[in-house]
C-alpha cells in the first residue's frame, strides 16, 4: 500500500491511515486539533502524536466549557506534567483559545459552522503529486489565521492552521499515489 511520505512510523500510519484528512465537524475534535496544532509549534508532529493521550488526559478530554475554566493553579500544575508539552505561553494559549472558541460558538452556532465556511463548508482537493507540492500555507490558511487572532487566539498562524486544515479535512493534502486520496 502506498501511503504519504511522512507516516514513517506505528503511530503516524495510523493517524495518517484513519485520521488525517478525514473531514472533521465535531467541535470537541475541533478543539482538540487546535490545541495539539498549536503545541507543535516548533516541534515535530510525532511527537506531538506521541504525547497526545497525555494531552486528552491533562486536558480533560479536550472539554472546552472546562478548559476555558482553568486557574492560575490548573495552569502551574499543567507545567509540571512531563506528558504534555511544558511550555507556559502555550498552556496559557490553550485556556484563552478555550474561551475565544466558546466565543465562537455562541456567534455562529458552532466552531464547526465558522471554521468550515473557510473553504464554503466541503474540502478542497489539493492534488499534490510530491510531497514537495504540498504548500506550508495558503491565502485561506492567511484568511483563516488572521480572522483567529483577531477573535483572540493564540498559535495560529497561517502555518499551524494549515496543518490544522489538512488535519481536519477542510483540504485533502494525500498524495495522489497515496491510496487514502481517493478514501477521503
Amino acid at each position: 500500500m502506498k501511503r504519504c511520505d511522512w507516516a514513517k512510523n506505528e503511530l503516524a500510519i495510523h493517524y495518517h491511515d484513519t485520521e488525517w484528512g478525514v473531514p472533521l465537524h465535531d467541535d470537541r475534535g475541533l478543539f482538540e486539533f487546535l490545541i495539539l496544532e498549536g503545541a507543535q509549534a516548533g516541534l515535530s508532529w510525532d511527537t506531538i502524536l506521541a504525547k497526545r493521550e497525555n494531552y486528552r488526559t491533562a486536558f480533560d478530554n479536550f472539554d472546552v466549557e472546562k478548559v476555558s475554566r482553568y486557574s492560575d493553579a490548573k495552569c502551574q500544575e499543567l507545567m509540571l506534567n512531563a506528558g504534555i508539552i511544558r511550555n507556559r505561553l502555550k498552556i496559557a494559549s490553550a485556556v484563552g483559545n478555550a474561551k475565544a472558541f466558546l466565543n465562537v460558538q455562541n456567534e455562529f452556532g458552532s466552531f464547526d459552522s465558522y471554521i468550515w465556511s473557510f473553504v464554503d463548508g466541503k474540502p478542497l482537493n489539493g492534488k499534490r503529486k510530491l510531497i514537495g507540492d504540498v504548500p506550508a500555507k495558503t491565502d485561506i490558511s492567511d484568511a483563516l489565521s488572521k480572522d483567529l487572532k483577531k477573535r483572540g487566539f493564540n498559535f495560529v498562524g497561517s502555518t499551524i492552521m494549515y496543518a490544522f486544515m489538512q488535519a481536519t479535512g477542510m483540504v485533502n493534502d494525500h498524495l495522489t499515489s497515496c491510496f487514502r486520496h481517493k478514501e477521503v
